[in-house]
C-alpha cells in the first residue's frame, strides 16, 4: 500500500490527533512529530502561557511560523485545533502531504474536555465553545482530503479507519 509523504491530522481540541497519530506513525513506521510540541519548545512556554500573556494574534504567529519551518519526510503531524485559521499554515502542510479530518460531534468534543483552562485552546474573547466549533468545522472540511468519523469510536478503531481511508 503507497502512503503519501506526510500525514497531517487535523480537527477539533479533544479529537485525539495526539494520540491516534502517535500510533499511526507507528503503525506505519512513519515519524511522528506534534506541532502543539514544537510550538512549546519555541515559544519555551505552555501554550496556556502563550495565550494568557501574549493573546491569540501572537499564539497564531508563532503556530504559522513553527508550521512553515517544517519541511518533514514521511511523517505523521498532529497538528494544533487552530491551525485551519491560517491559510498559510495549511497550504504549506498540503503542499507535502494528505489531510486526514478527524471529525467529533459537539457533545463527544465538549465531553472530551474536560478541563479547557489548561489545554492551551484558542478561544478569542468571548467565544463560546460552541461559536468556536461551528466556526471551524467548514474550515477542517474545507482542507480536509479525508475525513474519519471519530465519535464513539476506540483508539484503535480510528486508527483502522485512517489506514483504511489512506
Amino acid at each position: 500500500m503507497h502512503y503519501h509523504e506526510n500525514i497531517i491530522l487535523i480537527g477539533m481540541p479533544g479529537a485525539g490527533k495526539s494520540t491516534v497519530g502517535v500510533i499511526l506513525a507507528k503503525s506505519l513506521g512513519m515519524q511522528f512529530i506534534d506541532t502543539d510540541i514544537l510550538i512549546q519548545e519555541r515559544a519555551g512556554r505552555m501554550l496556556q502561557e502563550i495565550l494568557d500573556e501574549d493573546g491569540p494574534d501572537a499564539f497564531k504567529r508563532i503556530e504559522k511560523e513553527t508550521i512553515l519551518s517544517l519541511h518533514p519526510h514521511r511523517a505523521v503531524i498532529a497538528t494544533g485545533g487552530s491551525v485551519v485559521c491560517s491559510g498559510d499554515a495549511m497550504a504549506h502542510l498540503r503542499s507535502g502531504g494528505v489531510v486526514v479530518y478527524l471529525k467529533i460531534s459537539y457533545d463527544e468534543m465538549e465531553k472530551r474536555l474536560k478541563n479547557i483552562t489548561t489545554r492551551g485552546i484558542l478561544l478569542l474573547p468571548g467565544q463560546s465553545l460552541r461559536e468556536m466549533y461551528d466556526e471551524r468545522v467548514p474550515l477542517y472540511e474545507k482542507y480536509a482530503d479525508l475525513t474519519v468519523a471519530c465519535s464513539g469510536e476506540d483508539l484503535e478503531s480510528v486508527v483502522g479507519n485512517v489506514i483504511e481511508a489512506l
